[in-house]
């Protein structure tokens, strides 16, 4: 059932990560090809299905389809079920989904246009406050501790970096301290940033950057957040383990 529903919301993630950076509506005009124009049918917006029955190209005009559309859905689909399966339904599970689908959307804008939109980080607050009202996921001080030591953390990095990092990743970790409280979210950072130089030294090997070029931090933080709200706690047990805690 949560794959499906990731899949649905993964569809819908491709439309504002497509419109969002261009300032046009998320929820108007209805989705058509990029080529041809053609409004697209019911059976045409199937998640991941009707991209493979297409095989990638428009059925009206045949142009080529982006492989983004079914790797956001089924990206989107995987992270539901796996967040579903490690979480009762009640408490931190409908935050973590609607934290879950916001990152995706950051993820792919930020690594198409290097910045993350200040639309969907006020969305992400304003979740977490109807959500905490409706369901008290995080105690109010945790929440406040972790947005506050995950922003000052950010933003010294962010100084020291002096243009390295974009503004919007400061801003993306509070967000992410409001959801996951003081400890997750240091772990989540710490995850973010190893990957990164991981990847970022990969990349280099490959030849596919150079040391001056910028490489978006939102996906890390992202994919940080992901393995935080997933194995967060064995993660902690086993690094408290080797150190001797």
């Amino acid at each position: 059932m949560y794959f499906l529903l990731g899949l649905i919301i993964g569809s819908f993630l491709n439309v504002v990560i497509h419109r969002l950076p261009e300032g046009r509506s998320v929820v108007a005009p209805r989705s058509q090809c990029g080529s041809c124009g053609k409004v697209l049918g019911v059976w045409e917006l199937v998640p991941v299905v009707s991209y493979f029955l297409q095989r990638g190209r428009c059925r009206h005009c045949r142009a080529g389809l982006s492989w983004r559309y079914p790797a956001v859905e089924g990206l989107t689909g995987a992270v539901f079920w796996l967040l579903g399966r490690r979480f009762p339904l009640g408490g931190a599970l409908v935050p973590f989904l609607v934290l879950a689908a916001l990152l995706v959307a950051i993820t792919f804008i930020d690594l198409d246009h290097y910045y993350i939109p200040d639309k969907l980080l006020a969305v992400g607050a304003a979740a977490w406050v109807v959500l905490r009202a409706a369901v008290p996921f995080i105690e109010f001080e945790r929440a406040m501790l972790g947005a506050a030591l995950a922003f000052a953390l950010m933003l010294i990095i962010y100084l020291l970096a002096r243009g390295g990092m974009g503004f919007g990743d400061v801003k993306l970790a509070a967000l992410l301290g409001l959801y996951l409280g003081p400890a997750p979210v240091i772990l989540a950072l710490l995850l973010s940033f190893i990957v990164g130089a991981a990847a970022g030294i990969l990349l280099m090997v490959l030849k596919l950057k150079g040391r001056k070029d910028m490489l978006p931090l939102g996906p890390f933080l992202a994919l940080g957040t992901f393995f935080t709200m997933l194995w967060g706690p064995a993660i902690l047990l086993w690094y408290t383990g080797i150190i001797g805690m």
